[in-house]
């Protein structure tokens, strides 16, 4: 049976008072309320990820492959098949999210980080005022995924121009409430000041708020700056999987953590936004801080048997 709107927003409130749904921040094994801050995985030595600018996806080839569409926006003309966040958010982040910066240009969805001091609700599910000095935006789709008996491959794919400037924080991402019970897939993390770099990442725990899964981050560096001209990054989601592609090509195959096998049969919906500031940055110096842009061409979801 379908949860009722309050019984999801409810689970939702319960799931992200101490969570975002990016948490690269925890070291391995701990908990929400017990992860300093400044922690992370340390980074290993990178394998260099060749990439093509404006690197354009074949559809025919994944057809032919088995694979059917099931989801695609193109951003043409409106965001109606997204909820758009409105209000702060978590992780120690700087910025408002709200719809004014989230335009659609010539086919493309741009979500842009503004330096302006405003006022709004403390997050969607808390409506006490607070000030913020940045503003930004985030949607999250109303279609959900799932790999499981059905369907038991989907491939997430984003055509993205990654955005620039110190603190900015993009991300492609998937999660399901109460968080991390349905998992969280982390296709693609990055900060401003890296432009060359991305993180990938999965959680999972089978209550509210606890995430069970180590030493799951992955790193990727590219031969090119992914902020200048597009990219297309996917992830194939599989019972055992996880498999990250940049540009056609795979860059990494993740089994690691533990608990890859324990996100199959769970539901999620994909979301984008930018961030500012947060615990996924280390020593962040607020002085610092250069707004920037997320360019979005297209969202594509297919499945496979």
């Amino acid at each position: 049976m379908k949860p009722s709107p309050v019984s999801l927003v409810m689970a939702f409130i319960v799931s992200t008072i101490f969570s975002s749904c990016q948490r690269e921040v925890e070291p391995p094994g701990t908990t929400l309320l017990d992860a300093p801050t400044a922690a992370r995985p340390t980074q290993p030595p990178a394998t260099i990820a060749p990439t093509i600018c404006n690197y354009a996806l074949d559809e025919s080839a994944l057809t032919s492959a088995g694979w059917t569409k099931t989801f695609e926006d193109n951003f043409d003309t409106d965001l109606s098949k997204w909820t758009i966040w409105t209000g702060g958010a978590f992780n120690n982040e700087l910025q408002l999210y709200q719809a004014a910066n989230l335009q659609l240009l010539n086919g493309q969805l741009v979500i842009t980080a503004k330096k302006e001091t405003v006022t709004g609700p403390t997050t969607p599910f808390d409506a006490t005022p607070k000030p913020f000095q940045y503003t930004s935006g985030r949607i999250e789709c109303k279609t959900n995924v799932s790999a499981n008996t059905a369907t038991p491959k989907v491939r997430m794919i984003a055509r993205l121009k990654l955005a620039t400037g110190y603190g900015m924080w993009p991300a492609f991402w998937s999660y399901g409430d109460p968080w991390p019970t349905q998992g969280e897939i982390d296709m693609v993390e990055a900060r401003g000041q890296e432009p060359t770099k991305y993180q990938t990442n999965y959680f999972y725990g089978k209550t509210a708020n606890r995430n069970l899964v180590r030493n799951a981050v992955g790193y990727i560096t590219a031969d090119a700056d992914l902020t200048t001209c597009y990219h297309v990054y996917e992830m194939v989601w599989q019972q055992n999987s996880l498999t990250s592609y940049l540009d056609g090509k795979v860059v990494e195959v993740k089994t690691s953590g533990g608990y890859i096998p324990n996100l199959f049969g769970k539901t999620e919906r994909i979301t984008l936004n930018l961030a500012v500031g947060g615990n996924f940055f280390t020593n962040l110096n607020p002085a610092q801080i250069q707004t920037g842009s997320l360019y979005v061409d297209w969202i594509k979801v297919f499945t496979a048997k």
